[in-house]
């Protein structure tokens, strides 16, 4: 657990160079595979209130990585994709973490690496890779 949680905030303060968060990084990832997502759908998938995943949402449409389609307004499903400066910030978000995952596993052989990230999966899931139990 400690090792996750310096992880994490190792990760958040390298995402901050470019204002962005673990959270923010997740919604365009949701958003680059499933481009038009509302509001509550991508919440859903966070695990997050729709509120909170709102807040996210307009801090990405301030930084122009997220736009909306539609028009705003109470009860209309907002069709929300990611822009070109969002799909570089993606990108970028994801170079940050595999550079972390290097510093941490990179010593580790390939196939080693393979197997702890296999258990560390099934450890914190319950699922081992591919889908089975």
């Amino acid at each position: 657990m400690a090792l996750g949680r310096r992880l994490r905030e190792t990760a958040e303060t390298r995402l901050r160079a470019r204002d962005l968060s673990m959270r923010h990084l997740a919604a365009l990832g949701h958003l680059a595979r499933d481009p038009g997502c509302s509001y509550s759908e991508l919440a859903r998938r966070a695990g997050v209130t729709a509120q909170s995943m709102q807040a996210t949402l307009v801090q990405l449409e301030e930084l122009r990585a997220v736009e909306r389609r539609t028009p705003a307004g109470r009860g209309r499903r907002a069709r929300l994709h990611v822009t070109p400066v969002g799909a570089e910030l993606n990108d970028w978000g994801r170079a940050v973490l595999d550079a972390l995952d290097d510093e941490v596993f990179g010593h580790v052989p390939g196939e080693l690496r393979r197997g702890v990230a296999e258990v560390l999966l099934e450890a914190f899931t319950g699922e081992a890779p591919g889908g089975g139990s």
